[in-house]
Parts: structure tokens; C-alpha cells; sequence
């Protein structure tokens, strides 16, 4: 028994000598990384931050069951620039808050209504803003209502630091107060068919009654695009402006700016509306406008929306059209207008079957399966002439855009006489009484002119 004990300690006792070397290597390893990882993280917040963001941008060019992207982005929509044609949406007419892509309207509203060169008064409102703002984050709370700064500089400050205090400068200085401006917002933004906004600040604070949508917004983007002075702001990566004669350089959000094709565009985020982004793309010479709002936003550094507008980006420009008609397809019915006699008759109209003859194609996507139709307009044609010449002209339309496609009528000569039969039979019938009583006519005219004769021959005889 005393020996089996010893046998067994004296096993106990190799083993531990043969394994642990190896445990405590193991222990030296996982300590000396964790500390790694510490040192890491107290020095460098922001290359964990990117490490973490690249995770997240290779999870969001995964696609779904439908081979769209899946993106963490709850509201998004790009379309083309040139066609108007969307391409990809996700819940794009949701009522959405916008935050500070508030401030591409705003500063369409300053183009149209200041000059770069006018001098805009700093006032009390903008001076009551909070961060960020140039007053706080860059002049240490020294600006003074009554202080003057150029609208060029008000307009950097508005598009490239997204300065909340601007956005009030704008407003009281282009329509008296931000009540006044906000007026002027909601008009501008119904002539650009954003039909489903509405807004309250100039800047995008939150606010419950100030929203839009993804595709409303997209509209805005692109009308403010279209602006050389907003335009040529958002394209700057960098720019130098001057408040109280000191020369500030603001830099500007939209960290992609000038990658994978990010021409210009706007950020926002506030904590009810995520993470925003609006911009446009350009990839070998096609632009496309994209809009992604409430993304995940943790903080500044957080390239969430960014990894989702690169994501419907990609998509877009690779997407490729789906058939939405082929050709051959009835596409319904027209009413078509003619006189049952041509030229003269009362106008009546004729129903026709109307079929493709050629494919439709277009983006499949929610809006455009809900949304598009095939229509012809009718109104020059005669069904007399469509006898000869079945060949129309329809129109595929979906929203914010539409092109002509090719059809045909099947019309016949026999639904026609059908579809008078009772006017041709009572016109016959007419034409037949008038027929018999002009023959009648001329039949008693001519008896009347053999009675006369007769006469006139008897007369003659009696006087001889």
C-alpha cells in the first residue's frame, strides 16, 4: 500500500514537471496580450474604433435572401442622377429625423437669397446654440450678436463643420427669425416634391414635428448639388474662414469624402435620428444620389453610415435591370376617340386591348413594383387611323421617371361596325326613305311633265 502511494506521488510529481512549462508559457502569453490590448486601447482610441469599423464594413457587404445589401442604415435610396430612376430602397418614404442633413436645405436658401460676399449679423439665437458650434468650439463663446461674418464663411461653416449656430445666422438673416424660416423651408421643399417633410429648425436639433423621408431628402441633395455655391462648399475637404479677424480652418464631416467615388454630401446625427448621410457618387462618369438615415452613430469616429452608403453604392452601380413587361404582354386597355362616319358623326370612344411589343425593363425594388404602369395617351389618335397602322406609343412610368416603350391596338374594322351597328342600320334606313322619296319625287316630277304633254299635245289638235 505505502509503495503504490509512493508510485502514484512520484507520477503526480513528472507530470507536473513536464506540463508546466508549457501553463505557464501559456499564462505569459494571454497576460502579455491582454496588456498589449490595454496599452492599445488607452493610446489609440480611434484605431480601435477603425478595428472595429472594418468588422462592421465587411459584415455590411453581405446581402440578403434578394441579393440586396444588408446595411444597419433603417431608411435608404439612391438613384440615378441623370435618369432620376431609383435603384435601391429600404423604407424610403418612412417619416425619418434628418438631424444636420437639415442643413442642405438651409443652405440652398442662402445661395438663393445671399451673395458669398454679403456680410451676415451674428445674432442673439445663433449665439444660444449649442455644440458644436463655431462660437463654442472654436471661438470660446466670444462671439457677440452684432459681430459680422461673410455668407461664404457662414456657408463653410454650415456645410463643413456643421456648425449649429450658422444655421441660425442663416435663418435670421435671410427671413427675420427661424419661425419665418422655416416657412420658407417647407415651400422649398414642396417645389422640389418633397411632399412628406416637414420642418421646424434650421439646423436639425431634434425636434418631434421635424422630419423627412429618405427619398424627400434625396430630392433636396440633389437641388442643392445643382447650386455652384453649395456644391463647391461640400466638395472642400478643408477650408480656412475668418470670425473676429482670426483665421480658423474647419475641416469637413463627410470622412469619405473623395473615396470610392464620394463626390459631395452631408452628415448629421443626433441620438433619435441615428447616424445620417446624404450624398453623391460619381463612378466612371455616372452619378448616383444616396441617402442613408438612422444608422447606428457611437460617436464621431463611428463609420457605420459610411460602410452603408458604400454598401447601396456598390449595389447600385453594379445593379442590372429586371424584366417588368415582356414583349407580347397585355398591358390593358385605351380608350381611343372616332367619328362613326370619319369625318362627321358624333365623337364616340372604343375600348382596345393594347400589347407590347417590345420588353420593359426596370429596377426592382419596393417603390417601383408598387408604382409602375404602362400608360397610353390616346388623345391624337382616331381608331380610323389605328385600322392601318396598329403601332403606338406608350409610356412606362414609375416615380421620378418615365420613358417611351412601343405597343400595339387590336383593333378591327368589325368592332367598330359593332360597336355603331344601330347608328349604320337607322342611318340605312334614312338613307333608304331618302333614296325612295327622291325617287318618288322624280317619278311624280316626270308623270307630272307626261300629264302636261299629253295635254298640250290635245290642246294643239282641238285648234286644227
Amino acid at each position: 500500500m505505502k509503495k503504490n502511494l509512493i508510485l502514484k506521488t512520484l507520477i503526480l510529481t513528472v507530470s507536473l514537471s513536464l506540463f508546466s512549462p508549457f501553463a505557464i508559457a501559456s499564462y505569459a502569453v494571454n497576460n502579455n496580450s491582454k496588456q498589449k490590448t490595454e496599452a492599445t486601447s488607452k493610446t489609440a482610441p480611434k484605431a480601435k474604433t477603425e478595428a472595429s469599423t472594418n468588422t462592421t464594413s465587411e459584415a455590411k457587404t453581405e446581402t440578403n435572401a434578394d441579393g440586396l445589401p444588408e446595411i444597419k442604415g433603417e431608411a435608404a435610396l439612391t438613384f440615378d442622377y441623370d435618369t432620376g430612376e431609383i435603384i435601391y430602397c429600404k423604407d424610403a418614404d418612412s417619416k425619418r429625423y434628418p438631424a444636420s442633413t437639415t442643413k442642405l436645405l438651409t443652405a440652398l436658401l442662402l445661395s438663393e437669397n445671399k451673395k458669398p460676399t454679403d456680410q451676415l449679423e451674428y445674432t442673439e439665437s445663433a449665439k444660444k446654440q449649442p455644440e458644436y458650434s463655431l462660437n463654442l468650439n472654436y471661438m470660446h463663446n466670444t462671439m457677440q450678436p452684432g459681430d459680422t461674418v461673410t455668407a461664404d464663411d457662414i456657408m463653410k461653416g454650415l456645410l463643413l463643420f456643421s456648425g449649429n449656430d450658422t444655421a441660425y445666422v442663416i435663418a435670421d438673416n435671410v427671413a427675420g427669425d427661424s419661425t419665418a424660416f422655416a416657412d420658407m423651408m417647407n415651400k422649398k421643399a414642396k417645389d422640389l416634391g418633397a411632399n412628406n417633410s416637414n420642418f421646424i429648425t434650421p439646423n436639425g436639433l431634434h425636434n418631434d414635428n421635424h422630419y423627412t423621408t429618405a427619398y424627400d431628402l434625396s430630392l433636396i441633395l440633389k437641388a442643392a448639388f445643382e447650386n455652384d455655391w453649395v456644391k463647391s462648399t461640400m466638395e472642400l475637404d478643408k477650408a480656412p474662414i475668418t470670425l473676429k479677424n482670426s483665421k480658423i480652418i474647419l475641416e469637413n464631416r463627410n470622412l469619405t469624402l473623395g473615396k470610392n467615388g464620394n463626390l459631395a454630401g452631408k452628415t448629421g446625427t443626433t441620438v433619435p435620428a441615428g447616424g445620417c448621410l446624404a450624398t453623391v457618387y460619381e463612378r466612371d462618369g455616372r452619378k448616383i444620389v444616396g441617402v442613408v438615415l438612422k444608422s447606428r452613430q457611437i460617436d464621431n469616429a463611428d463609420m457605420t453610415k459610411f460602410n452603408d452608403m458604400d454598401a447601396i453604392m456598390n449595389y447600385s452601380y453594379a445593379a442590372t435591370k429586371s424584366v417588368y413587361k415582356t414583349k407580347g404582354d397585355d398591358v390593358g386597355t385605351a380608350d381611343v376617340s372616332y367619328k362613326p362616319f370619319i369625318l362627321f358623326g358624333p365623337t364616340k370612344t372604343i375600348s382596345v386591348p393594347v400589347k407590347l411589343t417590345q420588353d420593359v425593363n426596370y429596377y426592382k425594388n419596393a417603390i417601383n413594383d408598387a408604382e409602375s404602369k404602362i400608360t397610353f395617351d390616346g388623345t391624337n389618335s382616331s381608331a380610323w387611323s389605328l385600322l392601318s397602322n396598329k403601332n403606338i406609343k406608350l409610356t412606362y412610368s414609375t416615380r421620378h421617371y418615365s420613358e417611351e416603350v412601343t405597343g400595339s391596338v387590336d383593333i378591327t374594322l368589325s368592332a367598330i361596325l359593332k360597336d355603331n351597328l344601330i347608328i349604320y342600320i337607322a342611318s340605312l334606313v334614312v338613307l333608304i326613305i331618302i333614296i325612295t322619296l327622291i325617287l318618288l319625287i322624280k317619278a311624280m316630277a316626270s308623270n307630272a311633265k307626261r300629264r302636261k304633254r299629253s295635254y298640250s299635245n290635245r290642246s294643239r289638235r282641238r285648234r286644227y
